[in-house]
Protein backbone atom coordinates (compact mmCIF):
# COMPACT_ATOMS: atom_id res chain seq x y z
CA UNK A 1 0.00 0.00 0.00
CA UNK A 2 1.90 3.01 -1.28
CA UNK A 3 -0.05 5.62 0.70
CA UNK A 4 -3.23 6.23 2.66
CA UNK A 5 -5.59 8.00 0.25
CA UNK A 6 -9.10 6.57 0.16
CA UNK A 7 -8.93 5.51 -3.49
CA UNK A 8 -6.02 3.25 -2.53
CA UNK A 9 -7.30 1.78 0.73
CA UNK A 10 -11.10 2.11 0.55
CA UNK A 11 -11.72 -1.41 -0.74
CA UNK A 12 -9.68 -3.18 1.94
CA UNK A 13 -12.58 -3.95 4.33
CA UNK A 14 -14.34 -5.83 1.56
CA UNK A 15 -11.23 -7.64 0.38
CA UNK A 16 -10.24 -8.67 3.91
CA UNK A 17 -13.68 -10.11 4.61
CA UNK A 18 -12.99 -12.55 1.80
CA UNK A 19 -9.26 -13.02 2.46
CA UNK A 20 -8.36 -12.08 6.06
CA UNK A 21 -5.00 -13.86 5.66
CA UNK A 22 -3.62 -11.24 3.25
CA UNK A 23 -0.96 -9.12 5.02
CA UNK A 24 -0.96 -5.35 4.64
CA UNK A 25 2.42 -3.75 3.92
CA UNK A 26 2.88 -0.01 4.23
CA UNK A 27 4.41 2.93 6.05
CA UNK A 28 3.59 4.03 9.58
CA UNK A 29 0.91 6.59 8.70
CA UNK A 30 -0.58 4.48 5.91
CA UNK A 31 -1.09 1.48 8.19
CA UNK A 32 -2.40 3.65 11.03
CA UNK A 33 -5.07 5.18 8.77
CA UNK A 34 -6.02 1.74 7.49
CA UNK A 35 -6.21 0.17 10.93
CA UNK A 36 -8.38 3.02 12.24
CA UNK A 37 -10.70 2.51 9.28
CA UNK A 38 -10.84 -1.26 9.77
CA UNK A 39 -11.85 -0.87 13.42
CA UNK A 40 -15.21 0.38 12.14
CA UNK A 41 -15.55 -2.87 10.20
CA UNK A 42 -14.40 -5.00 13.17
CA UNK A 43 -11.36 -6.24 11.29
CA UNK A 44 -7.83 -6.70 12.65
CA UNK A 45 -5.38 -7.07 9.76
CA UNK A 46 -1.97 -8.70 9.64
CA UNK A 47 0.37 -5.76 9.04
CA UNK A 48 4.04 -5.23 8.18
CA UNK A 49 5.31 -1.69 8.73
CA UNK A 50 8.11 -0.54 6.42
CA UNK A 51 9.90 2.73 5.69
CA UNK A 52 12.14 4.16 2.98
CA UNK A 53 15.41 2.27 2.69
CA UNK A 54 13.98 -0.96 4.09
CA UNK A 55 14.44 -4.25 2.27
CA UNK A 56 12.08 -7.15 2.86
CA UNK A 57 11.96 -10.67 1.49
CA UNK A 58 8.32 -11.63 1.03
CA UNK A 59 7.85 -15.10 -0.38
CA UNK A 60 9.90 -15.31 -3.59
CA UNK A 61 10.11 -11.51 -3.88
CA UNK A 62 12.76 -9.09 -2.65
CA UNK A 63 11.24 -5.66 -1.97
CA UNK A 64 13.00 -2.35 -1.44
CA UNK A 65 11.11 0.80 -0.48
CA UNK A 66 11.78 4.40 -1.54
CA UNK A 67 10.44 7.73 -0.24
CA UNK A 68 8.11 9.61 -2.58
CA UNK A 69 6.52 13.00 -2.05
CA UNK A 70 2.74 13.20 -2.49
CA UNK A 71 -0.19 15.11 -0.99
CA UNK A 72 -0.16 12.83 2.05
CA UNK A 73 2.88 12.05 4.23
CA UNK A 74 4.76 8.76 4.23
CA UNK A 75 4.25 7.77 0.58
CA UNK A 76 6.43 4.94 -0.71
CA UNK A 77 7.54 3.46 -4.00
CA UNK A 78 8.54 -0.19 -4.09
CA UNK A 79 11.03 -2.08 -6.24
CA UNK A 80 10.21 -5.78 -6.47
CA UNK A 81 12.96 -8.13 -7.62
CA UNK A 82 11.73 -11.44 -8.97
CA UNK A 83 13.22 -14.37 -10.83
CA UNK A 84 11.79 -12.89 -14.00
CA UNK A 85 13.08 -9.34 -13.55
CA UNK A 86 12.73 -6.14 -11.54
CA UNK A 87 9.51 -4.15 -11.24
CA UNK A 88 9.35 -0.57 -9.93
CA UNK A 89 5.93 0.59 -8.71
CA UNK A 90 6.13 4.31 -7.97
CA UNK A 91 2.76 4.79 -6.29
CA UNK A 92 1.41 8.34 -6.53
CA UNK A 93 4.14 10.98 -6.42
CA UNK A 94 5.17 14.51 -7.31
CA UNK A 95 8.47 16.40 -7.55
CA UNK A 96 7.89 19.05 -4.89
CA UNK A 97 11.36 20.28 -3.94
CA UNK A 98 9.99 22.31 -1.00
CA UNK A 99 7.60 19.87 0.69
CA UNK A 100 6.00 20.85 3.97
CA UNK A 101 7.50 17.87 5.78
CA UNK A 102 10.91 18.11 4.08
CA UNK A 103 10.54 14.59 2.67
CA UNK A 104 11.64 14.56 -0.98
CA UNK A 105 11.05 11.94 -3.64
CA UNK A 106 14.27 9.90 -3.48
CA UNK A 107 15.48 10.47 -7.03
CA UNK A 108 19.14 9.49 -6.40
CA UNK A 109 18.18 6.03 -5.16
CA UNK A 110 15.65 5.53 -7.94
CA UNK A 111 18.24 6.66 -10.50
CA UNK A 112 20.72 4.13 -9.10
CA UNK A 113 18.09 1.43 -9.43
CA UNK A 114 17.48 2.52 -13.02
CA UNK A 115 21.18 2.20 -13.79
CA UNK A 116 21.03 -1.40 -12.60
CA UNK A 117 18.10 -2.05 -14.90
CA UNK A 118 14.31 -2.04 -14.49
CA UNK A 119 12.28 -4.49 -16.56
CA UNK A 120 8.83 -3.07 -15.80
CA UNK A 121 7.97 0.45 -14.64
CA UNK A 122 4.52 1.04 -13.14
CA UNK A 123 4.37 4.83 -12.80
CA UNK A 124 1.86 7.46 -11.73
CA UNK A 125 0.54 8.87 -15.03
CA UNK A 126 -2.24 11.10 -13.66
CA UNK A 127 -0.69 14.30 -15.03
CA UNK A 128 1.50 12.74 -17.71
CA UNK A 129 -0.18 14.82 -20.42
CA UNK A 130 0.05 18.09 -18.46
CA UNK A 131 3.12 20.13 -19.54
CA UNK A 132 5.31 21.95 -17.08
CA UNK A 133 5.81 21.41 -13.38
CA UNK A 134 3.38 21.08 -10.48
CA UNK A 135 3.16 23.99 -8.07
CA UNK A 136 4.54 23.57 -4.55
CA UNK A 137 1.98 22.66 -1.90
CA UNK A 138 3.24 25.53 0.28
CA UNK A 139 2.23 28.05 -2.44
CA UNK A 140 -1.37 27.63 -1.33
CA UNK A 141 -0.74 29.27 2.04
CA UNK A 142 -0.63 32.91 0.81
CA UNK A 143 -3.93 32.34 -1.01
CA UNK A 144 -5.51 30.93 2.14
CA UNK A 145 -4.22 33.93 4.07
CA UNK A 146 -5.99 36.25 1.61
CA UNK A 147 -9.22 34.26 1.86
CA UNK A 148 -9.11 34.30 5.67
CA UNK A 149 -8.34 38.02 5.75
CA UNK A 150 -11.34 38.79 3.53
CA UNK A 151 -13.80 36.59 5.43
CA UNK A 152 -16.05 38.41 7.88
CA UNK A 153 -17.93 35.43 9.25
CA UNK A 154 -17.43 31.69 9.52
CA UNK A 155 -14.99 29.83 7.22
CA UNK A 156 -15.67 26.25 6.10
CA UNK A 157 -12.90 24.37 4.28
CA UNK A 158 -13.73 21.15 2.47
CA UNK A 159 -10.87 18.78 1.68
CA UNK A 160 -10.08 15.12 1.29
CA UNK A 161 -10.09 13.56 4.74
CA UNK A 162 -6.56 12.23 4.24
CA UNK A 163 -4.95 15.38 2.82
CA UNK A 164 -2.77 16.04 5.86
CA UNK A 165 -0.54 18.65 4.20
CA UNK A 166 -3.49 20.75 3.00
CA UNK A 167 -5.21 20.62 6.37
CA UNK A 168 -1.94 21.51 8.12
CA UNK A 169 -1.82 24.73 6.12
CA UNK A 170 -5.44 25.51 6.93
CA UNK A 171 -4.68 25.09 10.64
CA UNK A 172 -1.54 27.23 10.37
CA UNK A 173 -3.48 30.08 8.74
CA UNK A 174 -6.33 29.69 11.24
CA UNK A 175 -3.87 30.11 14.11
CA UNK A 176 -2.38 33.23 12.49
CA UNK A 177 -5.87 34.69 12.03
CA UNK A 178 -6.91 34.00 15.61
CA UNK A 179 -9.58 31.51 14.65
CA UNK A 180 -10.44 28.24 16.41
CA UNK A 181 -10.82 25.12 14.27
CA UNK A 182 -12.93 21.97 14.34
CA UNK A 183 -13.12 18.86 12.19
CA UNK A 184 -16.50 17.82 10.77
CA UNK A 185 -17.29 14.45 9.17
CA UNK A 186 -16.53 11.00 10.56
CA UNK A 187 -13.57 10.22 8.30
CA UNK A 188 -12.09 13.70 8.80
CA UNK A 189 -12.28 13.42 12.59
CA UNK A 190 -10.84 9.90 12.49
CA UNK A 191 -7.96 10.57 10.07
CA UNK A 192 -6.87 13.86 11.59
CA UNK A 193 -6.96 12.26 15.03
CA UNK A 194 -4.56 9.58 13.77
CA UNK A 195 -2.31 12.17 12.09
CA UNK A 196 -2.15 14.30 15.25
CA UNK A 197 -1.46 11.30 17.48
CA UNK A 198 1.49 10.23 15.30
CA UNK A 199 2.85 13.77 14.92
CA UNK A 200 2.15 14.22 11.20
CA UNK A 201 -0.34 17.02 11.93
CA UNK A 202 0.66 19.65 14.46
CA UNK A 203 -1.35 22.45 16.07
CA UNK A 204 -1.40 24.40 19.34
CA UNK A 205 -3.42 22.63 22.03
CA UNK A 206 -6.04 25.38 22.16
CA UNK A 207 -6.54 25.65 18.38
CA UNK A 208 -8.65 22.56 17.70
CA UNK A 209 -11.99 22.13 19.42
CA UNK A 210 -14.90 19.73 19.19
CA UNK A 211 -17.34 21.03 16.58
CA UNK A 212 -20.15 21.29 19.15
CA UNK A 213 -17.97 23.44 21.39
CA UNK A 214 -17.58 26.00 18.61
CA UNK A 215 -21.17 27.10 19.18
CA UNK A 216 -19.90 29.43 21.88
CA UNK A 217 -17.21 30.99 19.66
CA UNK A 218 -18.07 34.01 17.45
CA UNK A 219 -18.46 33.13 13.76
CA UNK A 220 -15.59 35.42 12.78
CA UNK A 221 -13.30 33.37 15.01
CA UNK A 222 -14.12 29.87 13.70
CA UNK A 223 -12.98 27.52 10.93
CA UNK A 224 -14.64 24.21 10.13
CA UNK A 225 -12.63 21.62 8.20
CA UNK A 226 -14.99 19.09 6.67
CA UNK A 227 -15.47 16.30 4.15
CA UNK A 228 -17.43 16.60 0.93
CA UNK A 229 -15.14 18.37 -1.54
CA UNK A 230 -16.23 15.95 -4.28
CA UNK A 231 -19.95 16.40 -3.77
CA UNK A 232 -20.38 13.02 -2.08
CA UNK A 233 -24.09 12.93 -1.15
CA UNK A 234 -23.63 11.77 2.46
CA UNK A 235 -20.56 13.90 3.23
CA UNK A 236 -20.77 16.90 5.55
CA UNK A 237 -20.57 19.67 2.95
CA UNK A 238 -23.25 18.17 0.70
CA UNK A 239 -25.57 17.84 3.66
CA UNK A 240 -24.90 21.46 4.63
CA UNK A 241 -25.74 22.54 1.08
CA UNK A 242 -28.98 20.55 1.27
CA UNK A 243 -29.92 21.93 4.71
CA UNK A 244 -29.63 18.37 6.05
CA UNK A 245 -26.86 19.00 8.61
CA UNK A 246 -26.80 20.48 12.10
CA UNK A 247 -24.35 23.09 10.79
CA UNK A 248 -26.39 25.64 8.84
CA UNK A 249 -24.88 27.73 6.07
CA UNK A 250 -25.62 31.40 6.72
CA UNK A 251 -25.29 34.48 4.48
CA UNK A 252 -21.71 35.75 4.58
CA UNK A 253 -20.09 32.39 5.34
CA UNK A 254 -17.01 31.58 3.24
CA UNK A 255 -16.71 28.02 1.91
CA UNK A 256 -13.39 26.88 0.42
CA UNK A 257 -13.26 23.78 -1.80
CA UNK A 258 -9.57 22.96 -1.34
CA UNK A 259 -9.39 20.23 -3.95
CA UNK A 260 -9.72 19.59 -7.65
CA UNK A 261 -12.78 18.25 -9.44
CA UNK A 262 -12.13 14.57 -9.99
CA UNK A 263 -13.42 13.67 -13.49
CA UNK A 264 -16.95 12.36 -13.21
CA UNK A 265 -17.75 14.39 -10.09
CA UNK A 266 -18.36 17.74 -11.81
CA UNK A 267 -22.15 17.57 -11.68
CA UNK A 268 -22.23 16.63 -7.99
CA UNK A 269 -19.71 19.33 -7.06
CA UNK A 270 -21.53 22.04 -9.01
CA UNK A 271 -24.77 20.99 -7.34
CA UNK A 272 -23.12 21.56 -3.95
CA UNK A 273 -21.71 24.93 -5.06
CA UNK A 274 -25.18 25.97 -6.23
CA UNK A 275 -26.71 24.93 -2.91
CA UNK A 276 -24.11 26.79 -0.87
CA UNK A 277 -24.53 29.91 -2.99
CA UNK A 278 -28.30 29.73 -2.61
CA UNK A 279 -27.90 30.05 1.17
CA UNK A 280 -25.67 33.10 0.79
CA UNK A 281 -22.18 31.59 1.07
CA UNK A 282 -19.15 32.95 -0.75
CA UNK A 283 -17.70 29.84 -2.43
CA UNK A 284 -13.97 29.79 -3.20
CA UNK A 285 -12.66 26.99 -5.41
CA UNK A 286 -9.87 26.14 -7.82
CA UNK A 287 -11.49 28.03 -10.69
CA UNK A 288 -11.48 31.40 -8.89
CA UNK A 289 -8.47 31.07 -6.53
CA UNK A 290 -5.40 28.85 -6.23
CA UNK A 291 -6.67 26.82 -3.31
CA UNK A 292 -5.49 23.50 -4.75
CA UNK A 293 -2.35 22.10 -6.33
CA UNK A 294 -2.00 18.59 -7.64
CA UNK A 295 -0.26 15.81 -5.77
CA UNK A 296 0.85 14.23 -9.05
CA UNK A 297 3.92 15.08 -11.12
CA UNK A 298 3.42 16.77 -14.50
CA UNK A 299 5.25 15.96 -17.71
CA UNK A 300 8.04 18.48 -17.05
Amino acid sequence: LTHGHEDHIGGLPYLLRERPDIPLIGSRLTLALIEAKLVEHRLRPHSLQVKEGDEQTIGPFSCRFYAVNHSIPDGLAVAITTGAGTVLHTGDFKMDQLPLDGRLTDLPSVAALGAQGIDLLLIDSTNAEVPGFVTHERDIKPVLEQVFAAARKRIIVASFASHVHRIQQVLDVAAQAGRRAAFVGRSMVRNMGVARELGYLTAPDDLIMDAKALNGVPDDRTVLVCTGSQGEPMAALSRMANRDHQIRIEPGDTVVLASSMIPGNETAINRVINGLTRWGANVVHKENARVHVSGHASAG
